[in-house]
This record gives structure tokens, C-alpha cells and sequence, in this order.
């Protein structure tokens, strides 16, 4: 039997999604959890790998056991008495066999937070940066990224990954009160690509580079042409979106 997991996590106290060697991780935790709760090794799929210190409000993973799941309830009560840290377990539901975590999604989104104005409830959540800076052309930029591109100037190098090509439908920032926040969303994104995109997109605010020279630097191919990496604990993977005739996400 598959089952999904929905749940959130506090990226703070991890190194990111993945099990690794001398590491504490998200996944190790939780993997560790569900080991306790059914008697059984249980083995985690996540639906993508956020880095250390990059938070999650929406993340699905999938494991298999050998037998149904009796009482789902019962199964939430545990999770809830076990108290994670950083970790809150939202539903466990049954799927077919050929539901994927991470291979069946169609989108991803996530946010960027930055604080224009230091606050202490938002430490680790939030990346502060001061002086001006010019939103509309970094909206400008941005609207280059769109479509299928390869993005491989966005992430870090020797990742093995099949293909560095991604779809991106969404670009777009917005100010919140004293808040400035960049969503983008697409088919699938490379390690690193969002920090080094918003890197890149502030250089256009600070207006060190003009927003027509993004499809350049997408071009290129070359990490050394974009910005540099922003901090980690502003990210947030918001939303994952999976086939319209599964169960609604």
C-alpha cells in the first residue's frame, strides 16, 4: 500500500530534505517517526530536496507499507504526542502505486522573503537587505525567465541531474508591508536556482545590471554571469501541485 504525507517543516534546525551521512535532516525525522509509529522500517520519497535552512508550508513525501492503515486518526494522534521539532504532520492518505512524490507533480512554487526593515520575529524566515531598490525593473527582469529555458546559469555545478532545462510559468515580485516577496513557480527547478535567480534579479533592483541583459545571462550557461546566491532561510517552497484526477492538493 502507497500512502502520501502532507506536512510542513521549519527548515532552521535541518540540513535540508535529504538523509545524510552525520546530519540531522527533515526526512531522517520523519522517516524515523513512521518507523515507530507502524513497527516496521519506513522509507520516505519527498517531492523535492530543500537545502539546509529552507523552509517548507507545503511538502508531500510517499512511502509504501506492507498492510492498509487501520486508523488513520489514530496514526495523526501519535504524530501529534511525538511533537517534531519543526515538523507538523497535516494528513496521511492512500494513493495508487503509480502516484509519484516527486515524478508526479506538475508545479512547484516557492517565495523569497526579504525584510526591508529588521524584525526579530521573522529571524530565519525572512533575508534582510537594505537601501533602494527599483521593484518594477526587477519585475521587468523577471518576465525574462518565463517559458522553457535551460537554466543551468541558475544552478550549482555537477548536481547529475538529466537535464538542466525547467519550465517556469510564473515570475513576479510583490511588496508587503515590509515585506518584499518573489514567487515563482515551475515544472521543476535546479539545486540552488531560486537563491541564485534572486541574487540576480536584486542586482537588476540595485540597478548594477539592466533587466535586458537576464536573457544573456540565461544563455550563457556560465553560474559566474548571475548573481550570487541569496541566504537560505528566506525560501519557502509554498505549494506543490499534482493531475487534477488525484486527490485535490
Amino acid at each position: 500500500m502507497r500512502y502520501f504525507i502532507h506536512l510542513q517543516y521549519n527548515g532552521t534546525p535541518y540540513h535540508g530534505w535529504q538523509i545524510q551521512p552525520n546530519a540531522t535532516t527533515v526526512q531522517e525525522t520523519l522517516d524515523q517517526a513512521l518507523s515507530r509509529i507502524f513497527n516496521q522500517t519506513v522509507e520516505t520519497t519527498g517531492c523535492g530536496r530543500t537545502d539546509t535552512g529552507v523552509h517548507a508550508e507545503q511538502f508531500y513525501a510517499h512511502f509504501e507499507l506492507e498492510t492498509e492503515i487501520a486508523d488513520l486518526q489514530a496514526v495523526m494522534k501519535k504524530f501529534d504526542s511525538m511533537r517534531l521539532k519543526g515538523i507538523c504532520v497535516f494528513d496521511i492518505f492512500p494513493v495508487g502505486d503509480d502516484l509519484h512524490a516527486r515524478f508526479s507533480a506538475t508545479s512547484r512554487t516557492y517565495e523569497y522573503r526579504i525584510m526591508r526593515r529588521r524584525n526579530p520575529f521573522l529571524e530565519n524566515q525572512a533575508h534582510y537587505i537594505y537601501g533602494a531598490l527599483d521593484v518594477e525593473k526587477m519585475n521587468q527582469a523577471a518576465q525574462h525567465l518565463l517559458g522553457k529555458q535551460d537554466f543551468s546559469a541558475f544552478s550549482k555545478s555537477n548536481t547529475q541531474v538529466f537535464t538542466d532545462i525547467c519550465t517556469v510559468s510564473f515570475a513576479q515580485w510583490e511588496e508587503k508591508g515590509d515585506l518584499l516577496i518573489f514567487t515563482i513557480t515551475a515544472d521543476r527547478f535546479l539545486r540552488n536556482m531560486v537563491r541564485a535567480i534572486v541574487g540576480t534579479l536584486l542586482d537588476v533592483g540595485y540597478q548594477k545590471i539592466d533587466p535586458t541583459s537576464i536573457p544573456n545571462i540565461v544563455k550563457s550557461g556560465n553560474r559566474s554571469q548571475a548573481g550570487i546566491s541569496v541566504p537560505a532561510c528566506g525560501l519557502f517552497l509554498t505549494r506543490v501541485e499534482y493531475p487534477f484526477e488525484n486527490k485535490a492538493f
